[in-house]
């Protein structure tokens, strides 16, 4: 009999409590145990009004489908491998990993898969535990959360002929590669040109490693816009480190002991900038009347920071969910083509940017 006590469902027999099976979901919809599994593999043969009923049945008996016997039916995980940056320190300090993960995670709950995450100290490690995920039969497709200008790791998944995609655009043959990225080149220039309108001339960049494509891409629309409106670029006016805190802290203080010090800075990073105000804070040199900033994300600490900073928003949360997305329809469909998307940036505009000083002395 089905036994209801405050809501929860449970199947009890002779005394005992019995595992819920597909038969018995059937039975209370009224339905065939195919349509059940169907369901369960969200089937376009099944009507949405059947699902509806089969698994509000599921909800009520508390019953989860047993994705291990179904994956070695299917021979499939039903699960996506996820490939963390080598920093250990990038990937839990810096809040645009969480963001991605739910997107991610999102995008792989609809369809039902689950998540396999590896990452390691050293590139060796990381590469090891991708050819044990794969070689593992342990997921059906892989996602990297980031780009490299070098990376072993595609060439192993394009040898392999193996599901993945990429956040990030990748540094070669992007075109028969699939990834979910934003135009990064155009957010660095259209920032700088934020800049170059308030009247700054004296335009630092502070960016990651430049062993990945996204400091890269930055980097570049930075210069563009830069020679486009004839500033001459400054080499030393570059400072690139890790996407840390910390990293903002010492670029700051590399800029400022120049003699002729920046007076906005592009920051290629909010985790970065945040180094930054902190640093300037210290040295009591006031943003935006001193010193303009702006920064990439757009994550919480930007707009929590004093002053708020004005970032560009990457949309991270559908970087994530597009990457899920992508992902399982080429596991679904082998013969889908590579798919490129471009998720939409946005600038939005805080408190931290001004007139240069001798700029506002000229308006007066």
């Amino acid at each position: 009999m089905i036994y209801n006590r405050d809501k929860d469902f449970f199947w009890q027999k002779g005394g005992e409590l019995m595992a819920v099976t597909i038969k018995d979901v059937a039975k209370v919809a009224n339905v065939a145990p195919s349509t059940v599994s169907r369901v369960i593999a969200n089937s376009p043969r099944i009507s949405e009004k059947t699902k509806e009923r089969v698994r509000e049945v599921m909800d009520q008996l508390g019953y989860h489908p047993n994705f291990i016997a179904r994956s070695l039916a299917s021979q499939s995980t039903r699960a996506i491998g996820l490939v963390m940056p080598s920093s250990t320190d990038v990937v839990f300090q810096n809040p645009f990993f969480p963001t991605v993960l739910t997107g991610l995670s999102e995008g792989a709950h609809s369809k039902q898969y689950a998540l396999h995450m590896t990452t390691g100290k050293t590139e060796d490690e990381i590469f090891d535990g991708v050819v044990a995920m794969v070689q593992g039969g342990r997921v059906d497709g892989v996602v990297l959360l980031y780009s490299k200008v070098e990376d072993r790791v595609i060439a192993y998944l394009k040898e392999r002929k193996f599901p993945f995609v990429v956040i990030g655009k990748p540094f070669k043959d992007d075109e028969n590669t699939s990834y979910v990225d934003n135009d990064n080149f155009k957010a660095g220039k259209e920032v700088t040109e934020h800049l170059i309108q308030l009247g700054h001339d004296k335009i630092a960049f502070i960016g990651g490693n430049l062993d990945l494509v996204v400091t890269v891409e930055r980097l570049l629309g930075y210069e563009k816009a830069l020679r486009n409106s004839g500033i001459h670029l400054e080499d030393k006016y570059i400072v690139n480190d890790e996407f840390l805190r910390e990293s903002g802290q010492d670029a700051v203080e590399v800029l400022l002991s120049l003699d002729q010090p920046p007076t906005a800075m592009v920051v290629a990073d909010d985790l970065m900038a945040l180094g930054v105000l902190n640093k300037l804070d210290e040295m009591g040199i006031a943003v935006p009347q001193d010193v303009s900033i702006v920064s990439f994300n757009n994550v919480l600490i930007a707009e929590m920071a004093r002053p708020p900073l004005t970032s560009v928003d990457i949309n991270i949360f559908d970087l994530g969910y597009q990457a899920a997305k992508s992902l399982i329809q080429i596991i679904e469909n082998p013969n889908e083509p590579i798919k490129r998307i471009i998720v939409p940036f946005k600038i939005v505009t805080r408190y931290s940017c001004g007139h240069p000083k001798d700029y506002k002395e000229v308006l007066v």
